[in-house]
C-alpha cells in the first residue's frame, strides 16, 4: 500500500517527447559503463546494475524536458542527469546509510577540482564521480561565457555540498522546519543546476547584467520549488520509508503542522501549485519590465524567452517522467484533468491570492519573548532629541504624515538603544535616524502609490530615491520631499566614510530594499496575497534586514575573510534571525495591518489565506515557525559556528569577530522585541488616528515623490 494517493496535480504545459530519444538512451548507456557507474563495485557495493539505470530511464526524464535541443545537446543533457542521480545514490550508500560524516567531507572536497571556471582539469579521478564529472565539464563550458562557467560550477558546488546538510540532519535525527527546508532543498535538490542546462539546450545565455535580478531569480526559484516539491510527493515512498530520508517536504509538513500525510501532501501539493502561479505571474507582469528597463537587445529577449520556454518544458516533462519511471512512487495518482481542466481546478486557488478584503481582526495577544539578555544604550536620552531634531529639519513632520508627537511615541531611538547598546553617540542617532527614515517611508508610500494606484509615480520616485545615493558621493538631484531629503542626508552620512568597495555593496543592498518595496506596492495594487516561500524571502529586504547585516559585516570586514560570508553556516544564522524579527513584526502589527490597511503582507495573513485556517490557527503556525527560526539561531550559533570554525581551520582574530557578529545579531534580535513591546505604533490609541489622506494626495500627487513602505520593520546598525 502506497502510503497516501497522489493528489490532482496542476499540468498546465503540454508534456512533449524529443524525437532523439533513443540515440540518447544507446549513447548513455555506454557513457555509463566507460564511467564505471555500472555493475563495478565502490568500497564493496554496486551503485548500479544495467538493470537500474534501464528502469530509471533518465533518457527519456531529459527528452520529455528538453524536447527541442537538437541529438548532440540531449546526449550531453542525458549524461549529466546520469551523473547527477549516481551521485545522489552513490553517496546514500557509502555515506547516508550508515552515517559517515568525516569521509563524505573528505569525498565532497576533491569535487571542485574537476570543474575550474577557468583552465584545464589537473587532477586524477579516482572513483565514478569524479571521473564523470570531469569529462562532462569538458564537454560543456568551452562553449559558454565566464559569467555562465561561474554561475554553473556555483550551482554544482551547492548541489554537492549541500549534501552535508542532509546527512548531518539524518545523524542527528533532525528534521528540518519549513522555512530552512525550502531554503535548503534548492541547493540539495539541484534545480538551480538544471535551469543552468536549460541555457545549454537552448543555446542562449540569461544576459549577465539581468541574470541575478530579482524576476529572473523568481523564476529560477519557483522553478526550482516546483520541481522539487513535485519530487517529494513521488519519492516519499522511497526516501521516508525506504532510505529514512529527512529531506522530503511531505515529511517536514506532516510534522511541524500535525497533519495525516493524505493532507500534508495535499498540502505540498498547494505549495507546488502556488509556486507555478508565481512562475507565471512573474513571467507575465515583471519580465517583460525587466527587459524594458535594461533595454536588451533580441538576442538577450530571445535568450530569455527561451530560458522561460525551456523551464517549462523542464516542468511538463518532468512530471510525465515521474509518472512512468520505476524510480518513484507512482501507482494510481487521481486522474488528471487535462490542460484546460487544470487551470479550472486551481483558478479558485490563483482567485484567492487576489481577494485580500480587510476584515475585523479578533482579540490576540503577543506574547513577548525576550530570548537573551537586553541591554540599552547609555545614550538613548540624547539620541531621542537628537533625531526629533533631525526629523524637524528633514520635514518629517510638515507634510501631513507625522507630526512630532507621533514621533515621539514611535521613539524610534529605543529599538536603536537595543540594537546596538554599544554604540557611540553618533553611531546611535545615525541608526535612529536611518529607523526613522523606513518607517516614516512606511507610512506614505502605500497610501501614495498603492491606493492611488500611481504605478508611474511609484517608478519615478524609486529611481529618484536611487539617485540620491551616488557611489561618487556627489548629489545628482535636488531633493523635494522629506523621505528624499532624509535619505540623501543618511547616505553622506554614512557611506562617507566607507572604502569605494563596501560602499558599492552598501548602495546594492539599498537598492534591492527600494525595488522589494515596489514589489509590495504592485501586490497591494493588485490586491494580491502573496504565497509564503515570496513573501518571506522578499520580508528580509522589505524589513531592511540585508541592509542591517550589510552593515554590520563592514565592521568585521577587515578580520573576516569574504568567503566567510557565504558559508551556509553564517547565512543561516543571519536569516534564522531576519525571519524571526521579521514575524516578531508581522504578529506585533496584524491588528494595524489588517483591521485598519487592509495590508497583504503579513506572515499571519499569508497563511490564513494559504492553508484556509482560521486567525487563532493562523497564529499558532506562526508562532511554531518563530520558535524553530529562534531555535535554528540558536543551534548556528552554539553548535555549527565552533564546528565551521575548526573544519575551516579559522584563526583566532577572525573567530573572535565572528563570535562578537552572533552577539550583535542577538542584541539585533532582543532589540526588535523590546521595541515593538514598548512602541505606540501599535496601539489601540494610535491606530484610530488615521492618516490624512487628502493632504497626502495633496502634497504628493504634485510631486515626483512619496516612497515607503515596510521599513518600519527596517532596523539598522551603524
Amino acid at each position: 500500500m502506497q502510503p497516501f494517493q497522489l493528489p490532482e496535480f496542476y499540468t498546465p504545459y503540454p508534456a512533449r517527447l524529443n524525437p532523439n530519444l533513443e540515440r540518447a538512451r544507446a549513447h548513455t548507456r555506454a557513457w555509463a559503463r566507460e564511467m564505471d557507474m555500472i555493475d563495478v563495485p565502490q568500497h564493496g557495493t554496486v551503485i548500479w546494475t544495467e538493470e537500474d539505470l534501464e528502469s530509471h530511464d533518465y533518457a527519456l526524464l531529459c527528452a520529455y524536458t528538453h524536447p527541442d535541443c537538437d541529438g548532440e545537446a540531449l546526449d550531453l543533457i542525458t549524461d549529466w542527469y546520469v551523473w547527477v542521480f549516481y551521485f545522489d545514490d552513490h553517496f546514500v550508500e557509502l555515506y547516508k546509510r550508515n552515517p559517515d560524516i568525516g569521509g563524505a567531507q573528505a569525498y565532497l572536497d576533491r569535487l571542485p577540482l574537476f570543474m575550474p571556471v577557468n583552465g584545464a582539469i589537473t587532477a586524477t579521478p579516482e572513483n565514478p564521480v569524479e571521473k564523470g564529472l570531469a569529462d562532462l565539464w569538458r564537454r560543456t563550458v568551452p562553449t559558454h561565457s565566464l559569467d555562465w562557467r561561474e554561475r554553473f560550477a556555483a550551482n554544482t558546488k551547492h548541489l554537492l555540498d549541500e549534501s552535508m546538510w542532509e546527512l548531518h540532519n539524518i545523524s542527528a535525527h533532525r528534521l528540518s522546519n519549513p522555512i530552512e527546508y525550502i531554503e535548503m532543498r534548492r541547493k540539495v535538490g539541484g534545480a538551480p543546476w538544471s535551469a543552468n542546462l536549460v541555457e545549454h539546450a537552448v543555446g542562449l545565455e540569461v544576459p549577465a547584467r539581468i541574470a541575478l535580478s530579482r524576476p529572473i531569480g523568481v523564476l529560477r526559484d519557483t522553478f526550482s520549488d516546483a520541481v522539487h516539491l513535485r519530487n517529494d510527493l513521488f519519492s516519499y515512498e522511497r526516501e521516508v520509508l525506504d532510505e529514512g530520508e529527512l529531506s522530503n517536504g511531505v515529511l517536514v509538513f506532516e510534522k511541524f503542522l500535525d497533519l495525516p500525510t493524505q493532507q500534508a501532501a495535499e498540502a505540498v501539493n498547494d505549495l507546488l501549485t502556488s509556486r507555478l502561479h508565481q512562475f507565471e505571474h512573474t513571467a507575465l507582469t515583471e519580465v517583460p519590465i525587466l527587459l524594458d528597463e535594461h533595454a536588451i537587445d533580441p538576442i538577450g529577449r530571445a535568450a530569455v524567452l527561451g530560458y522561460v520556454k525551456g523551464l517549462q518544458d523542464w516542468q511538463a516533462g518532468g512530471h510525465e517522467w515521474h509518472l512512468r519511471s520505476s524510480r518513484y512512487m507512482n501507482k494510481a495518482p487521481k486522474p488528471q484533468p487535462g490542460i484546460l481542466g487544470s487551470y479550472a481546478r486551481t483558478m479558485p486557488q490563483r482567485l484567492k491570492q487576489f481577494s485580500s478584503t480587510p476584515k475585523t481582526v479578533e482579540p490576540y495577544e503577543v506574547p513577548f519573548h525576550f530570548p537573551f539578555p537586553l541591554t540599552l544604550s547609555p545614550h538613548l536620552d540624547q539620541a531621542r532629541e537628537d533625531v526629533i531634531s533631525w526629523g524637524r529639519e528633514m520635514g518629517l513632520h510638515g507634510e501631513g504624515i507625522w507630526d512630532e508627537a507621533k514621533h515621539r511615541g514611535f521613539d524610534l531611538p529605543l529599538c536603536s538603544a537595543g540594537l546596538d547598546p554599544d554604540a557611540t553617540p553618533f553611531e546611535l542617532f545615525l541608526s535612529a535616524a536611518w529607523l526613522s527614515w523606513g518607517t516614516y517611508a512606511d507610512d506614505v508610500y502605500p497610501w501614495v502609490f498603492g491606493r492611488l494606484r500611481d504605478l508611474a509615480g511609484l517608478k519615478a520616485q524609486t529611481a529618484r530615491l536611487k539617485q540620491c545615493l551616488p557611489l561618487d558621493l556627489v548629489p545628482q538631484v535636488v531633493p523635494v520631499n522629506a523621505t528624499e531629503r532624509a535619505l540623501a542626508d543618511l547616505w553622506l552620512k554614512t557611506a562617507a566614510p566607507m572604502p569605494a568597495q563596501f560602499r558599492a555593496t552598501f548602495r546594492t543592498t539599498l537598492d534591492a530594499m527600494l525595488d522589494a518595496w515596489v514589489w509590495e506596492v504592485v501586490n497591494i495594487q493588485q490586491n494580491r496575497i502573496p504565497d509564503p516561500v515570496d513573501y518571506l524571502e522578499m520580508r528580509r529586504s522589505t524589513f531592511g534586514s540585508e541592509l542591517t547585516t550589510s552593515l554590520s559585516r563592514f565592521s568585521h570586514s577587515t578580520t573576516v575573510p569574504p568567503e566567510i560570508w557565504g558559508t551556509r553556516v553564517i547565512q543561516t544564522m543571519e536569516r534564522s534571525a531576519m525571519d524571526y524579527c521579521s514575524m516578531v513584526n508581522d504578529v506585533t502589527s496584524y491588528l494595524k495591518e489588517i483591521q485598519y490597511e487592509g495590508e497583504v503582507h503579513n506572515m499571519v495573513r499569508v497563511i490564513e489565506s494559504f492553508l484556509g485556517v482560521s486567525q487563532s490557527r493562523a497564529f499558532e503556525i506562526t508562532y511554531a515557525l518563530m520558535d524553530a527560526r529562534l531555535a535554528q539561531f540558536v543551534k548556528s550559533v552554539d553548535i555549527d559556528m565552533p564546528k565551521l570554525f575548526e573544519d575551516l581551520s579559522l584563526d583566532g582574530p577572525t573567530q573572535a569577530a565572528l563570535t562578537r557578529y552572533a552577539d550583535e545579531l542577538k542584541d539585533w534580535i532582543v532589540g526588535i522585541v523590546n521595541w515593538h513591546k514598548e512602541t505606540s505604533r501599535y496601539g489601540e490609541e494610535e491606530l484610530r488616528t488615521p492618516v490624512n489622506a487628502h493632504l497626502i494626495a495633496g502634497t504628493f500627487n504634485r510631486l515626483p515623490s512619496g516612497i515607503g513602505t515596510s521599513a518600519a520593520r527596517l532596523s539598522f546598525r551603524s
